[in-house]
């Protein structure tokens, strides 16, 4: 766990094809929807969301010269509980890829040992858990 936000936890992803990927999710998982919580803790959810996904935008910046942008998702069409994906984008990626949706990346990437998250990205889980705790 990287660290516990308003409306959730925030943990770094088992792939990381993409260095920096991460998740928020739900403190309810019987939660299935954004639209399941009082308007109250939807705010918290979206605002703890926001904050994820700033730690992993200045993490990855702050190492990464290619870095490019945070695409912030909430799909829930695998797993039936509220969470959101936090995915950083590189000038780096396929040049028919860079632009498009993450879920456009080949299949293999969730199941790569290469992209496997290890002790190798333990300086930029480092460097998020930092951002998160300075905001």
């Amino acid at each position: 766990m990287l660290g516990r936000l308003p409306a959730g936890f925030a943990v770094i992803g088992d792939v990381q094809w993409l260095p920096g990927y991460c998740l928020l999710l739900t403190d309810d998982p019987e939660v299935e929807r954004l639209s399941d919580l009082p308007r109250s803790a939807r705010s918290d959810f979206l605002e703890s969301m926001a904050r994820l996904g700033e730690a992993v935008e200045r993490a990855c910046a702050e190492r990464d010269p290619a870095f490019r942008r945070i695409n912030l998702e909430i799909l829930g069409n695998t797993d039936p509980y509220l969470h959101a994906h936090i995915w950083p984008r590189y000038e780096w990626e396929p040049p028919h890829l860079v632009g498009m949706p993450v879920w456009l990346y080949p299949p293999d990437n969730w199941r790569d040992p290469a992209s496997g998250l290890g002790p190798q990205h333990d300086e930029l889980r480092a460097a998020i858990t930092g951002h998160l705790a300075a905001q």
